[in-house]
Parts: C-alpha cells; structure tokens; sequence
C-alpha cells in the first residue's frame, strides 16, 4: 500500500513537471510524498474514530434504557416479622344506663314489700269499698259486722305472690283457736257460685294457694287460678272469673300484732 502510494506521488510530480517544465530534485519531490502520506493517514486514522463514535452511538441507542433498579414496594423481608402497629385507643365519653322498671309486679320478689305479707304478722281483711264489717272465715268466707268466725289471718309466702292463708280464731289460748284453718277454694258442681271455704293447711294443694297482688295504694287483689274474691250483693263473697272487667272488690291488710305459733310447732 506505502508503495503504491509512493509511485502515485512520484507519477503527480512528473506531470506537474512536465507542466511547468522542470523537475524538482529528489529530496523535495521525497518530502512532499512523505508529506501526502501523512496527510492520507491522518485522514484514514480521522475517519476510523468516526466509526467507532457511530458505532458506540449505535449500540447506545439499541439498548433499552434501563434505568436505575427498582426497589419492591412493601416492607423489607427480614428474620423477624415486624411488631404490629398499637392503635391509640381514644376512651368514649362515658353515659348513664336508662333503666326500664319490668312491666307489672314481679313474679318473684326477693321479699315482700309491705311486712302483712311476711308471713310473721296476723292481719284482718276487710274489703276497700265496705262501709263496715270485715271478712270471717265460718265455715266457708263470708263478711260479717260481728265476732264470729276466725277474723285473724297469716298470708305466708309460698314464692312470687303466691300464698298460703291461714285463718286463726281469736287469741284467748284455746286449742281450737290456735290450730289454723286455710282458705280453699270449692266448686259446688252446680249453678252456685265458686266459694272459700276451711280446710287443713296443704301447700301443695292448687285450690290453696291464692295470689295477692297489689291493686292501688295498700290495696290487694285476691284471687284463686283466674276467679277473683269479689263481693256479690245477693251471695256475698265469692270466687269469679272477671275476664277483663274492672274489679269490683279489693282488700286491705290491718296489722294486728306477731303471728301466733300454731301447736306443735
């Protein structure tokens, strides 16, 4: 290549002799080749930059950018997991609970709100709406305006407001008097009127235990399964079944002092 180049310089240099019509002496026309060969190399060493720089710019431009790396969202992994987040607990204003009393009397009261039904004192019925009188048990219940009969009751609780009434003679030590009577109730299997009437004291008879519940201001409703004791004009004191009828009797409880203790016990 170096050769061939020389004789290309040496051949330019004849014709521009010829031209001019001289030649210029050997070292000037070797100065001048040497010159030309530097020159076409440092075009040739020019133009190979220039391919690198395009090729470094094209191999630029083929790759993607890729950025800088992405760190995962979420919390680092690691040994242990994190302790969980303690929320702040605000304290609610405090309120006042609203309490609602229960409908009706209860059914089973933890004691008797009023000391004649205790069963530890002795009381006398006499119904609200009598002028006079009070109510005997003489056989069977009545009202009477005299001493007859047993005028001397203990209600004993049996639970809730259910009682067991038992009827005492008046207080003068005789046997009789002290051995107490219990209220029944007694269906005459006719046309009659359910009655109240004296029997041995049992508990667990249904047609002993009363109900008494309070019916205005120290004022009682007596009743037996669904009859009330009400008082009749023309039968007296009964036992009847009033639907939803207003009542037309109640009683109050007198107190007349401690319970006597019935014999044996």
């Amino acid at each position: 290549m170096a050769d061939q180049n020389l004789d290309d310089g040496l051949r330019s240099l004849a014709e521009d002799g010829a031209r001019r019509g001289r030649l210029a002496d050997a070292a000037v026309i070797r100065q001048r080749g040497d010159a030309h060969r530097a020159r076409r190399h440092a075009a040739s060493v020019a133009v190979g930059v220039a391919l690198v720089s395009l090729l470094t710019v094209g191999v630029a431009v083929g790759r993607p950018n890729a950025g800088p790396p992405t760190s995962p969202v979420g919390p680092p992994a690691s040994g242990s997991p994190s302790a969980p987040a303690t929320p702040t607990t605000t304290p609610s204003p405090t309120t006042t609970a609203t309490v609602t009393p229960p409908v009706g009397p209860p059914s089973t009261p933890s004691s008797p709100t009023d000391p004649v039904l205790s069963g530890t004192r002795e009381v006398t019925i006499v119904r609200v709406q009598a002028t006079e009188g009070g109510i005997a048990l003489d056989g069977e219940l009545m009202e009477v305006d005299d001493n007859s009969g047993r005028q001397l009751f203990v209600p004993t609780p049996l639970g809730g407001d259910t009682y067991l009434i038992k009827a005492y003679g008046k207080a003068d030590n005789h046997p009789a008097n002290d051995e107490p009577a219990c209220w029944q109730a007694y269906n005459p299997g006719n046309s009659g009127p359910l009655t109240v009437e004296g029997a041995v004291c049992d508990n667990n008879n249904p047609a002993q235990r009363f109900t008494i519940t309070a019916s205005g201001k120290r004022a009682y409703a007596i009743s037996n399964a669904s009859a009330y004791l009400q008082h009749s004009p023309t039968r007296g004191i009964i036992l009847e079944e009033v639907g939803d009828a207003p009542l037309r009797s109640t009683f109050r409880f007198v107190d007349n002092g401690p319970a006597r203790r019935p014999l044996g016990g």
